[in-house]
């Protein structure tokens, strides 16, 4: 061999050499780059909120297995998660529950916890161009006109079933504007001890400081299911909605149907059996977001997913549905983590808040108003669980899903006064 050539085999070596080394150590330290990946995924903040429980401000999943509970399941990605008793409040396990992130058209549970009990659903409203104005580009829409009469329930129809931002701007133009209702919004978070939350836009729409958390959220959810309103359009697939009024013309509608896949079954996704709302959403900020409530022999469960980095298709609902059948073969064999507490004005007979502190001079001041609301309550107790009529196969047959009964807040005697998001087509909301 030449010296040009051993030259030439020398170098080669000298460049080739370390790249053999190299490359098995990092398939087996990377496993094919996943752990990378998982690498590079946000971090929860070291210290987080405790409202509702010290475990629940630990960063990472808090569960506490008793004899016989399931372990829970391996294909869950999101950066943050809750299991949780729908009428006692207790929280079955945890992931990062306090993460303040952003919360997408979930963020429209609070809109309507705080809306909803403001107008009746026959009033009807004359949109005006200022109505729609300062809706975010991208937005998903229900598709409202200017210049055509809408009630509010259909006002509510567009915000529930197509996580409509232009029925959210009129429905804030009938409440003094969206500077207003998100000032609203805010107080009512404040209330129902949604500490985590900042509304800035009433949508769910990107906007900078807005934040909530699973937490918040499932709380969120819990409140509005005391609304019968509430129920109604969360659990409702399809309806048709009033399309543009013509000149001589009978005013023709058409149909819109409910994004949570969960509850229409669509786009690969089952209906999950026993579902009955609430809220999906989907920003570029937030990712995917979700609350669920479902009920499976007398047991009633949310559960809120916030932004899975899985590659699954529609990796929300499928988190979800995962958790919701671990949170039912689980209740009765967990140790709760901690609690979801109930709003600043629920109070016992004893005159203080359920968590034994005192009510906020002021605030909470029994009122006649109240007093029905609170016996109401009291005759139900704790142990009533949502009724679902006809159940998936209702939802199958497109008919409207009725959830009749009424929630307890958390235990008899509680009082409250009643003041009261293209990835899916919900894709900034």
């Amino acid at each position: 061999m030449s010296a040009s050539k051993r030259t030439a085999w020398a170098v080669a070596a000298a460049v080739l050499l370390p790249l053999v080394t190299v490359a098995p150590a990092a398939h087996a330290d990377g496993k094919d780059g996943k752990k990378d990946e998982k690498d590079k995924q946000p971090k929860p903040p070291a210290i987080m909120s405790t409202v509702g429980g010290t475990l629940l401000g630990r960063p990472g999943t808090q569960v506490q297995l008793g004899l016989g509970a399931p372990v829970l399941p391996k294909e869950l990605s999101a950066r943050s998660w809750i299991v949780a008793d729908a009428e006692s409040g207790k929280v079955l396990a945890a992931h990062n529950a306090h993460w303040r992130l952003a919360p997408a058209s979930t963020l429209k549970m609070l809109f309507a916890d705080t809306l909803l009990p403001k107008f009746p659903r026959t009033t009807n409203h004359l949109v005006t161009p200022q109505d729609l104005a300062g809706i975010g580009s991208g937005s998903s829409l229900v598709g409202i006109k200017e210049k055509q009469t809408y009630s509010v329930h259909d006002l509510w129809l567009g915000v529930f079933l197509r996580s409509g931002n232009d029925a959210v701007h009129v429905l804030s133009s009938m409440n003094n504007g969206v500077r207003q209702t998100v000032k609203d919004m805010n107080d009512r978070a404040a209330e129902l001890q949604a500490l985590d939350t900042h509304v800035v836009s009433p949508d769910g729409y990107d906007a900078p400081g807005q934040v909530s958390s699973a937490y918040d959220l499932t709380l969120i959810a819990r409140s509005g299911m005391q609304n019968k309103d509430f129920r109604e359009y969360a659990a409702t697939p399809r309806a048709a909605f009033p399309g543009e009024q013509k000149p001589g013309k009978k005013r023709e509608t058409f149909e819109i149907q409910n994004t949570n896949r969960l509850l229409t079954g669509d786009l690969g996704v089952a209906p999950y059996q026993g579902i009955a709302g609430v809220k999906n959403g989907n920003t570029t900020h937030a990712g995917s977001t979700f609350t669920g409530v479902a009920e499976r022999g007398g047991k009633v469960l949310l559960v809120t997913v916030m932004n899975p980095s899985s590659k699954e298709q529609h990796a929300v609902y499928q988190e979800t549905a995962r958790l919701l059948d671990w949170g039912f073969a689980a209740a009765g064999k967990v140790t709760p983590v901690g609690d979801l507490m109930p709003p600043t004005s629920a109070r016992t007979e004893t005159g203080t808040t359920e968590d034994g502190s005192e009510p906020a001079p002021g605030k909470n001041a029994p009122d006649d108003s109240a007093a029905p609301v609170a016996a109401e309550e009291k005759s139900g107790g704790v142990g009533i669980a949502l009724s679902i009529a006809g159940g998936v196969l209702v939802l199958l047959a497109g008919a409207v899903f009725l959830v009749n009964r009424r929630w307890p807040l958390s235990a008899p005697g509680a009082r409250r006064r009643r003041s009261r998001e293209p990835l899916d087509p919900d894709v900034n909301p």
